[in-house]
């Protein structure tokens, strides 16, 4: 049987080329919306690999983070090398180099010096002389402390230079943790601002060159830390020449963002290639919504009818796999079924070790197979100059070691096409994080092993297999969500839904736990690093509850199962479970008891609603009775408590906040009713219509409703009140939400429409709650276009920010959040109610 198997396995790889379809390359229509950042291979909040650029060969492919993660893709027609993804990460040569490589020492002070300390005359006599890098003992390569909160560090390093080494390509490199400043003999020549970064490169052009000179150089810094961790490091580097024949930049032609899918078009001299990024996001298929490899798909065609010579090359870097660059790894050749495996990953390998925002995963491994193509593992000058001169790759390395980064080798794989006018086939890369996540202080693997059972090897093989099965099954997805966003808005609304579906999905891990609880949960990224916050459950569930709520209850399971073990006891839910990747405890700060509380009851009830019956929450509605008489007693006018819409400072008398507890109410009332409680439903859903009735009354100012009850002169969004619409209550009068929403419209800016009065930023989860409420759709197309402008234009070339400001269209924060799901909101109105396009009554499930 093993014999069978292993032959089976060898005829699919060997035959998989065969299984292409031209239509595999076309998306199921073009796109023209410019994300800020487009999504490569994704799986999850750690296997996230982005493109911030329009074009895909403009600079390196990044993690959400903006760590790089390079992958690189070159063409090779009729011996011309032409570059289609990523771009060279220059080979360097230390000139002074950085703490990774040697123990530079400098001179420094705490104390705030004299002016021109930056200045080479300067006398430097009695600062002290230190070791790099300098900064707090949880920093890579420290060897001077320096770890206060709110304190300076001032730094000047004497670099020696000859005549010959000015004549060469130089660049300088630093690392910093927070407000950094750098100057070149007295110049200033970097200003970051608050923010912390790894390895900026900055190239010295001729200008900046001017300010070095043969003999003496004094390289100065100033860093603050504010808070956290502290570090200061920088280096001069000579950029060598890369080795072998020139390498041209591919011409994109076209590049469309889909559900699953990113088609990309080039010309590369007489052919043109497409380039298909794959993530098999199907959210009927649990495997592979959660498996760790993409496909990568790839064809040639001529376009001067004639044949050509054809090779494709990948790269991919063991940066990849590490949270730091200065992380040694160790890359290896092995074979599993008859198939060759590139495999690289650190050598400490600190399993669920760190947790955190901010941070790239150090444990597991990258795979790249030799499915339908060659690999190997190479230096990178010697496989630039094989390619480019034959087409071929080196025969490689079984094994490397790399103590630094100047030590990394690549993963190489190359498709031969031979003399074609068309060819096509694919390439799979993954990610096994052989531990995935904590959860009660029990450690799991991802839904896909099935505890183990299936190794990423299977994993591998079955998505060869199913090729195209899976091809076309993403298609029909694709088609989905572009056709609903088409039908409830327009195009450009079915262009944000298509490119924010991989973005939602990646900001989750999909696993069950011991008692076969399924269970997904989110990564607060770019905020705290919380794993499955509530008040992020909350707004990207339009997504799930539309498509499959099953994943909706996995979001939410945990945080009932935490207050029914008895390991919270508070009579409000939780705000979280942890910080990515243990989810033991909630460790936010500060609770928000009517926020969350509101939340997982409103949720639960439309839950219920959809499945027709209250299976779900049977088990919990001590629980939920708990919470909802806490809504009931003290969310009329709330105290001052945190709520998720304090950016500004939080306002006691919130009325968004009331309106969330008045819903909660009502839903708990339509779960009664459900569970035949006629008597619970009768005193709950009165309860809420007297809520809604004061509200209207005390929140109402001519024509719309305040921020707070008692501030004058002020609004707000309400998209709270959506639920109104969803559920058809109506228990909001004298049209308070038409009302609201005929307001909103006067207040939109450029972007789109402020979060409320105090400032001009927005959150655009919200936008789209609040467009939701549109009484028709051309209105709810009013809310849709500023998006669409915002995401089209912005200068924040990240994984889309929701938090931004609405006249620059700058991130104010937060980047790759899963909140985008509440982009889906119109889609799940129309199917729970009676809509504007055809007036009938969607058939509830």
């Amino acid at each position: 049987m093993k014999k069978l198997t292993l032959l089976i396995d060898f005829l699919v790889c060997g035959i998989s080329v065969m299984a292409q379809n031209k239509a595999f390359f076309q998306p199921y229509q073009e796109t023209n919306l410019r994300l800020p950042s487009v999504p490569l291979v994704v799986n999850d909040p750690y296997f996230s690999i982005w493109s911030p650029y329009d074009k895909l060969n403009e600079g390196t492919t990044r993690h959400w983070t903006n760590d790089e993660k390079p992958l690189q893709g070159w063409l090779r027609v009729d011996g011309v090398t032409y570059c289609f993804m990523g771009a060279d990460r220059d080979v360097l040569d230390a000139v002074a180099p950085m703490a990774d490589e040697s123990a530079w020492k400098a001179r420094y002070t705490r104390q705030k010096p004299q002016d021109g300390w930056q200045k080479p005359a300067f006398n430097d006599a009695k600062w002290q002389e230190g070791a790099a890098a300098f900064g707090s003992p949880d920093q890579a390569f420290v060897r001077t402390e320096w770890r206060d909160v709110q304190s300076d560090l001032y730094v000047r390093r004497t670099i020696d230079l000859s005549s010959a080494d000015l004549q060469e390509d130089l660049m300088l490199i630093y690392s910093h943790d927070d407000v950094f400043e750098l100057y070149i003999n007295g110049t200033k020549v970097a200003d970051t601002g608050e923010t912390w970064r790894e390895g900026v490169r900055l190239p010295l052009d001729n200008k900046l060159k001017k300010l070095l000179k043969p003999g003496k150089n004094i390289i100065a810094t100033h860093c603050h830390n504010t808070t956290g961790g502290a570090y200061t490091d920088f280096g001069l580097y000579k950029v060598l020449k890369p080795a072998g024949g020139p390498v041209l930049q591919a011409e994109q032609k076209s590049v469309s963002v889909l559900a699953t899918n990113t088609y990309y078009t080039f010309n590369c001299g007489p052919v043109e290639l497409d380039v298909v990024f794959t993530a098999p996001m199907l959210m009927d298929d649990y495997d592979l919504l959660s498996a760790p490899v993409n496909y990568i798909s790839y064809q040639v065609r001529s376009i001067d009818g004639q044949q050509h010579d054809a090779q494709l090359l990948l790269t991919a870097s063991p940066l990849l796999a590490v949270n730091k660059a200065v992380q040694p790894t160790i890359t290896t050749s092995e074979e599993h079924r008859g198939v060759k495996y590139l495999k690289t990953g650190t050598i400490e390998q600190p399993i669920l070790a760190k947790t955190g925002d901010g941070i790239c995963i150090d444990w597991g491994y990258l795979y790249m197979p030799a499915i339908n193509g060659e690999v190997a593992i190479c230096k990178v000058n010697q496989l630039r100059q094989q390619f480019t001169s034959n087409g071929q790759i080196p025969e490689g390395d079984q094994r490397v070691v790399a103590q630094k980064p100047s030590e990394s080798p690549v993963l190489a794989y190359r498709h031969d096409f031979g003399r074609v006018s068309q060819g096509a086939s694919y390439a799979l890369i993954g990610y096994d994080e052989i531990e995935d996540i904590e959860y009660f202080y029990k450690r799991y693997k991802g839904y896909w092993a099935h505890e183990g059972s299936v190794s990423i090897f299977d994993m591998f093989q079955r998505m060869n297999r199913e090729y195209s099965n899976i091809m076309n099954r993403c298609r029909q997805l694709d088609k989905q969500i572009y056709d609903d966003g088409v039908k409830v808005g327009n195009q450009h609304y079915a262009e944000v839904l298509s490119a924010s579906y991989r973005h939602v999905i990646a900001a989750h891990k999909l696993f069950r736990d011991d008692e076969g609880n399924l269970l997904f949960f989110s990564k607060e990224n770019n905020s705290n690093g919380c794993v499955n916050t509530v008040d992020l459950t909350y707004p990207e569930a339009p997504l799930f509850l539309a498509y499959n709520p099953e994943l909706q209850k996995a979001q939410m399971t945990s945080i009932f199962e935490y207050s029914y073990t008895g390991r919270w006891t508070k009579p409000f839910a939780a705000h979280d479970l942890g910080q990515y990747p243990r989810a033991n405890h909630q460790v936010y700060g500060g609770d928000m008891p009517l926020e969350e509380a509101g939340n997982m009851i409103t949720l639960a009830a439309t839950i219920c609603q959809l499945d027709g019956n209250t299976n779900y929450v049977d088990k919990y509605w001590d629980i939920i009775t708990t919470w909802v008489n806490y809504l009931s007693e003290n969310g009329q006018d709330p105290a001052n408590q945190l709520c998720t819409d304090d950016f500004a400072g939080h306002w006691a008398h919130n009325a968004n906040l009331s309106v969330k507890a008045i819903m909660g109410v009502a839903g708990y009332a339509l779960m009664a009713q459900q569970k035949g409680l006629t008597d619970v439903y009768e005193k709950y859903m009165n309860r809420a219509r007297e809520m809604a009735i004061l509200w209207e009354k005390t929140a109402r100012e001519g024509d719309h409703y305040r921020l707070a009850f008692d501030r004058e002169n002020t609004w707000s969004q309400k998209y709270n009140m959506v639920w109104d619409k969803l559920w058809n209550l109506n228990i909001f009068p004298n049209g308070a939400m038409d009302r609201e929403v005929k307001y909103y419209l006067t207040k939109q800016n450029k972007y789109g429409l402020p979060l409320d009065c105090r400032r001009d930023y927005t959150k655009s989860d919200w936008i789209m709650w609040t467009a939701g409420m549109a009484k028709d759709q051309k209105t709810f197309n009013q809310f849709v276009e500023p998006l669409y402008k915002y995401m089209n234009e912005t200068e924040s070339r990240v994984p889309t920010s929701d938090w931004y400001d609405t006249k620059t269209g700058l991130m104010a924060g937060f980047k790759a959040r899963s909140v985008l799901g509440g982009y889906w909101m119109r889609v799940l109105v129309n199917k729970l109610t009676a809509t504007p396009e055809t007036g009938s009554k969607a058939k509830r499930r």
